[in-house]
Order: structure tokens, then C-alpha cells, then sequence
């Protein structure tokens, strides 16, 4: 009992990096041994994305019920959408910056690749009806984070004008809703050793191979996702959210790490949701209904990654970068990056899109992902931490906005602006 009262005094985030260091020695000191270990990196992330999809249900719908008024509803959407776009345009940005200042793309031998089947990236009207399911419970079952979404701030809304004869079902979503968090806290307990796990299992599979191989292209996505987080996302805290930057990032260390971890957005969601409230002190409207969309809208790395790798190709392919090339791989990378789903190398499959739009046929597209995807495993969770970033950050400032913003947890001891 001793021993267990130890374990859970030391902060849960001390935890999760001693288990990411000890998953890296244990993959360069012992890699035939991670498969053993394999299982528990496995039903950590099954755990975690059992609670997705309830999560978004119940939360976004549980989120609105609580802002009382129908009207506070556009204009946390409307801010929370604008704050996603102005993140991913900037995220494409510095992918594209990055890698037209390192050139990663030059002498790559995608000669040597084998390609890689691509499927037909969804046309914007696919997209667009998509959100709107047929069937809710296919819906569900299928993990449709935009349908989903649809469906739960209809559920919302219908609670809210209601009215009292809404009451008793806001209450019970309200309820659900603490007892998902409640089950995300139980989960989390366990994060040491998922961790430990998929770092070993990814590490010992390919992690030597990701610096030798694509060395350049590796730099440029940990060189971007650092720029987007230090000084966009930064920027924004400071000056938009007017919280302190550090102890922000250290609040949110559980979730950067998950993310890095799963390299899921989704996956990170339960866990972005228990931090937002426990440690960075975010209401409860407003981190369930801006969390789960920014799991499906606000993904900065790969936004990042896409504009990064359209380079990347462009320059392999040696073609012409005028300023028109630019201006088309902006525009379609962050919608693309709007479109990608959350689970991991999502947005390699995605890069037909892009590079479509500057005359890159698909098998040439093919060549590319076959040249990347055997490393990706690492590159996809380096670049998940900006978008679990940006999501905090995202909810951190609409919060404020909102006045929905506990102050004293990311400044203890000094006084909040409502107090000088």
C-alpha cells in the first residue's frame, strides 16, 4: 500500500515522461523484447477511443444545454471556427517556410518507392452532406466526427428550447457527462504504461530508420511543429488568451504527451477535456463544445505536415515553385486539413488533394506516400502535439472571451482582472 500511496503522489505527468524515457531505453537496449509489451500500449489506446464517441455525444449536447441562453451558441461557434481557421492557415504557412527553407524534398530517391494506393480524396460536397448522417446510430458506430458533432448540437439545441419539459434530460446530461469525465480520470491512471508501451513498440520498429531515411523531412516536422507552438500558438495565449504562457504548457502537459503518444487527435480528446477544466481552469460549456470540434477542425500539425509535404514533393519532382504554386498549396492544404480525419497518418492520404491542384498526377501523389509512409509512425506523432496544442489553446481563448475563464488556476496567488 505503501508503494501505491507513492506511485499516485508523484504528479501524473512526471509519471507519463518517466515512462517515455524508459520506453526509449528499453527499445534501443532490448527492441526484440517490445513486443511483449505491445499489449498494454494496445488497450490503453482502445480505452481511450472508447470514450470518443459517447464523449463528443454527450458533452458538445450537455455543453450547450448549459449556456442557457440559444444565443451565446453562434458566437462561441463563430469564434471558435474563425480561431481554428486563422491556426491551420498559419500552420500551412510554416510548413511550407520550413521546408522551402531546409529543402528536404531535394535528391529524395522516390525513384526507389513503392506506391501506394491512394483512395479518391472526398470532393467539399461530399464533406458538406456528410455532416448531415442518414442514419445516427451508423453514425455512431462509424465514429463520424462531424456527423456526430451535427447531431449532438442539435440534441442541445432541442433540450434548450424545450424548456422545462427539456429539464430532466439536460439534468441526465448533464450527470453523464461528469461520469464520462469521472471514467477518463480512471483511464488516465493508466497512461505510464500505454505510453511506455508505444514508445518502445515505435522506437524499435522504426525509429533509426525515420533519421537515416528522411533525416530532412524528419528536422522540418519537428522544426514546425515547434514554430507553430512557440510562436503561434504562444502569441496567441499571451495576447489573446492573457494567460501565462509556461504554466499554460504545463497544465497541458498529460495531453501533449498522450498526443505524442497516440498520435491521434481523438484519441487525446478525453484527456484534453480532464486537463482543460482540472488544470487550466476552462468551464465546462465551453471546453465541451470547443474540445470536440477542434478534434475534428483544429488540426495545426497537420496542417503543418501538409503544407511541409506538398513542398517536399514539389521540390522531388523539381517543379516550378512560382508564386501561384504557393498560393494554391495554402488554400488546399488548409481545407484539406479541415477534412482530415483525426487518427493517425490521416493526412498522408490527403496530399492527393494538394498537390492535384498544382498538376501533380495521383501515381506521382502514390510515390510520395509509399516513400513516407513506412517512417510516418514517428513523423504523425511529432506533429500531433501542435494540434492537441492548438485545440487547448483555441478553448483557453474563446474561454476568456466568454468570461468563462478560472483565472486563478493558471495564476495562483494573484489577483484576476475582475478583482484589481
Amino acid at each position: 500500500m505503501r508503494l501505491l500511496r507513492g506511485w499516485f503522489a508523484i504528479p501524473l505527468w512526471k509519471r507519463v515522461l518517466g515512462a517515455l524515457a524508459l520506453g526509449l531505453l528499453f527499445a534501443f537496449a532490448w527492441p526484440e523484447a517490445t513486443p511483449a509489451v505491445q499489449f498494454m500500449g494496445d488497450l490503453f489506446v482502445r480505452a481511450i477511443r472508447m470514450l470518443v464517441v459517447p464523449i463528443v455525444l454527450v458533452t458538445i449536447a450537455s455543453g450547450i444545454t448549459s449556456l442557457g441562453d440559444p444565443k451565446r451558441i453562434a458566437g462561441l461557434g463563430g469564434r471558435t471556427v474563425g480561431l481554428f481557421a486563422l491556426t491551420t492557415a498559419l500552420a500551412v504557412s510554416i510548413g511550407m517556410a520550413v521546408a522551402s527553407l531546409i529543402r528536404p524534398g531535394e535528391g529524395a530517391p522516390l525513384g526507389n518507392a513503392a506506391p501506394q494506393a491512394l483512395g479518391d480524396p472526398p470532393t467539399p460536397y461530399e464533406q458538406l452532406i456528410g455532416i448531415v448522417p442518414t442514419n445516427i446510430f451508423d453514425a455512431l458506430a462509424k465514429g463520424d466526427m462531424l456527423a456526430i458533432i451535427f447531431v449532438a448540437i442539435l440534441m442541445g439545441i432541442g433540450t434548450l428550447v424545450a424548456g422545462e419539459a427539456g429539464r430532466p434530460f439536460s439534468n441526465l446530461l448533464q450527470s453523464a457527462s461528469s461520469v464520462l469525465l469521472k471514467i477518463v480520470g480512471i483511464v488516465m491512471e493508466a497512461t505510464p504504461f500505454g505510453v511506455f508501451a508505444l514508445i518502445a513498440n515505435a522506437v524499435a520498429a522504426n525509429g533509426a530508420a525515420v533519421f537515416v531515411n528522411v533525416g530532412w523531412l524528419a528536422l522540418a516536422v519537428v522544426i514546425g511543429s515547434a514554430a507553430q507552438i512557440l510562436i503561434v500558438h504562444s502569441l496567441i495565449l499571451k495576447f489573446l488568451a492573457k494567460v501565462p504562457v509556461a504554466r499554460f504548457f504545463r497544465a497541458i502537459i498529460d495531453a501533449l504527451v498522450v498526443a505524442f503518444s497516440t498520435a491521434s487527435s481523438s484519441a487525446t480528446l478525453p484527456v484534453a477535456m480532464r486537463v482543460a477544466e482540472k488544470n487550466v481552469g476552462i468551464a465546462p460549456p465551453v471546453y465541451s463544445t470547443t474540445l470536440p470540434l477542434g478534434a475534428s477542425i483544429g488540426k495545426d500539425g497537420t496542417a503543418m505536415y501538409v503544407g511541409l509535404l506538398s513542398m517536399f514533393a514539389l521540390q522531388a519532382f523539381g517543379t516550378p515553385l512560382t508564386p501561384t504554386v504557393y498560393a494554391l498549396v495554402l488554400l488546399t492544404g488548409a481545407l484539406a486539413a479541415f477534412g482530415t480525419a483525426p487518427v493517425p497518418s490521416a493526412s498522408l492520404f490527403m496530399l492527393a488533394a494538394v498537390l492535384s491542384a498544382v498538376g501533380i498526377p495521383p501515381e506521382q501523389t502514390a510515390l510520395v506516400v509509399g516513400f513516407v509512409l513506412p517512417f510516418d509512425r514517428l513523423l504523425d506523432m511529432t506533429r500531433t502535439v501542435p494540434s492537441a496544442s492548438a485545440n487547448l489553446t483555441v478553448a483557453t481563448t474563446v474561454a476568456r472571451w466568454e468570461g468563462e475563464l478560472d483565472e486563478t488556476m493558471l495564476r495562483p496567488g494573484q489577483p484576476t482582472e475582475e478583482q484589481i
